[in-house]
């Protein structure tokens, strides 16, 4: 198990003789300087997770190497402890403000040490895990697009991500909302809080009082203990309702009290609960269009939609697709532990014909069901089962119009002219590329009125 190293910075030969024994005896790997300078020097060049530092020193003094060890990069950074044997209490608060752990006074009890190191370096572990688990999120969380719909929604999440203002998120199903949603609560001050989801639309109504709020034990037949709400959960945090258009009328009005107050009463309960809840909702319908049929509440609409984002369709960020296909097949090739995988530029061409009603959800879908079924590295677009019918109209190209047999034979027909021509009229060629038996693309091509010379 790798050791600890600690700093002891002091200009007393004593003391740091007895400092560093002290460690030592602890289990620690421990070093000693005499000066501020040193200190950093020190610091520069060898890796350490924690400095004993003296505030009186010849030269710079403890506070000044303490401001200078501050604007070290975070993952470098030793937590500090401060040493002083006059030290007074203003000295320890400006010590404080600048970033010190703690403060240690002379002489000093070997059992404080011990105690005091210990929760230092356990401070700085979890600063470091909490620093780990941001910048994963973050990864995890990552908007993906260069088009000028994602540049403007990221530019959208800059500018409002570090208010307090309630957020509506509008888009198709399969677009990202809650990836949105995740993005804005890890870009805000409540980042390091709890981001808690209420899907609206999967649970029963009998049930999503009791999931928002919370319930008493005893208030109803199967109520057998208590229950802490979803509101509660996501105190000083985010709370994001998904599918907030499925709400019914009943529970909109609760909801609208909760927000407009920041409390609730708990189902069973005799007196509420007071939170600090910011709320990101997000819906795939048209709440306006709802207001008006009777099915939300205008005053509840209001509440919610204080910022409002859209999340484009993927299939108005065509240009976008390369990127969300290379980032989802190195996310399954990692994920299933297979060989890095090539989308061929016909591939790429095919992913961008494609209309995807399903959004990048289809696209993430389609990504892991290549990585899973097809061994090989290079993926051509024999290997991407996309329906011809789908596919959206070529760019340039005026929409056809007709019955849908008649649109669909045309688009195979050109699909089949276009393989034919790369091939330089090779059926057997081209009937590879189409993942075709070499009998059933004459078949098809007869059919279609295309001759091999087309």
């Amino acid at each position: 198990m790798k050791r600890s190293r600690i700093l002891v910075v002091d200009d007393e030969p004593g003391i740091r003789q007895s400092l560093t024994g002290v460690l030592e005896d602890e289990g620690y790997c421990a070093g000693a300087v005499e000066s501020g300078e040193t200190c950093l020097e020190e610091i520069a060049r060898q890796s350490y997770e924690l400095v004993l530092l003296d505030v009186w020193l010849p030269g710079a003094d403890g506070l000044d190497v303490l401001a200078r060890i501050q604007e070290l990069p975070f993952t470098e950074r030793p937590v500090v402890v401060m040493i002083s044997g006059h030290g007074s209490i203003e000295t320890a608060v400006r010590a404080t403000k600048l970033g010190a752990f703690d403060f240690l006074e002379k002489p000093l009890s070997i059992q404080k040490i011990s105690v005091i190191v210990k929760n230092a370096l356990d401070h700085r572990r979890l600063r470091m895990e909490n620093s780990r688990l941001r910048e994963a999120a973050e990864t995890k969380y990552r908007i993906i697009g260069e088009s000028v719909p994602m540049k403007a929604l990221r530019q959208q999440l800059n500018l409002m991500a570090g208010t307090n203002g309630r957020v509506l998120i509008y888009g198709e199903s399969g677009t990202g909302k809650e990836l949105v949603a995740h993005a804005i609560h890890a870009m805000s001050p409540r980042a390091s809080e709890a981001f808690v989801e209420v899907n609206c639309a999967a649970i029963p109504e009998e049930l999503i009082e009791s999931e928002l709020f919370g319930h008493r034990k005893g208030s109803f037949t199967s109520a057998h203990e208590n229950k802490t709400g979803k509101f509660q959960k996501a105190d000083g945090g985010t709370l994001f309702l998904d599918e907030v258009g499925d709400m019914s009328l009943r529970t909109q009005s609760k909801v609208l009290r909760a927000l407009e107050e920041q409390r609730f009463e708990p189902v069973g309960a005799s007196g509420y609960v007071q939170v600090d809840v910011r709320v990101v909702a997000a819906t795939n319908k048209n709440l306006e269009a709802e207001i008006e049929r009777g099915n939300f509440r205008e005053d509840l609409f209001y509440r919610l939609n204080v910022i409002p984002f859209s999340v484009p369709p993927l299939r108005e960020r065509l240009e976008d697709v390369p990127l969300l296909a290379d980032y989802f097949l190195q996310e399954f090739t990692t994920l299933y532990g297979r060989k890095p995988k090539e989308l061929t530029p016909e591939a790429y061409d095919l992913l961008r014909s494609h209309h995807w009603p399903g959004n990048v959800r289809e696209l993430r879908n389609l990504m892991e069901r290549i990585v899973i079924l097809n061994p090989q590295v290079r993926v051509d677009v024999r290997h991407v089962p996309l329906p011809l019918a789908r596919r959206a109209p070529a760019a340039g190209l005026p929409e056809r119009t007709g019955s849908l047999q008649e649109v669909r034979e045309a688009a195979e027909r050109d699909y089949i002219l276009k393989k034919l021509e790369e091939t330089r009229g090779n059926v057997s060629r081209t009937a590879e590329l189409l993942g075709l038996e070499r009998s059933n693309l004459y078949r098809k091509m007869k059919a279609l009125g295309i001759t091999p010379k087309e």
